[in-house]
């Protein structure tokens, strides 16, 4: 796996904390069923080493990794379906950094983090991202 600069930083105390990327590298966590092919359940494994990529998944993810940025797949797969999901992911020439399983199921996700987390909602096609402006939830 490529090793990617972090920048050191500190607390307001002067001590360290967790570095961070630099501002123009970005983590991609991306999933994998119903994003980047088709929405297979874990209840029908079979499935996984047969259905098709998203072509425009594949051409934009590619294009982020060789532009230098993070990707990561995160997925509901279970660690019983890691190997299979490998050969898949190379048979289709996906280029990544990591593969987390077990990603809790069911959606609704709100993801609770100390770092900068955007999210975006995949809705059937791969294109570059552009800044819109929507309402979230915050602490108060």
């Amino acid at each position: 796996m490529e090793q990617h600069s972090l920048k050191e930083i500190q607390n307001d105390k002067g001590e360290a904390i967790s570095p961070i990327l630099p501002d123009d590298i970005k983590n991609f966590l991306i999933d994998i069923d119903g994003t980047i092919c088709d929405d297979i359940p874990n209840e029908e494994p079979e499935r996984m080493v047969t259905c098709e990529v998203y072509p425009d998944a594949l051409e934009t993810i590619n294009k982020w990794y060789d532009e230098g940025h993070i990707i990561t797949f995160f997925t509901s797969r279970t660690e019983e379906h890691r190997e299979m999901t490998e050969t898949w992911l190379r048979k289709h020439n996906f280029k990544y950094h990591g593969l987390l399983m077990n990603k809790p199921r069911g959606g609704n996700y709100h993801w609770i983090d100390n770092h900068m987390v955007r999210a975006t909602r995949f809705k059937g096609k791969f294109t570059d991202l552009v800044i819109k402006t929507k309402e979230i939830e915050v602490f108060k």
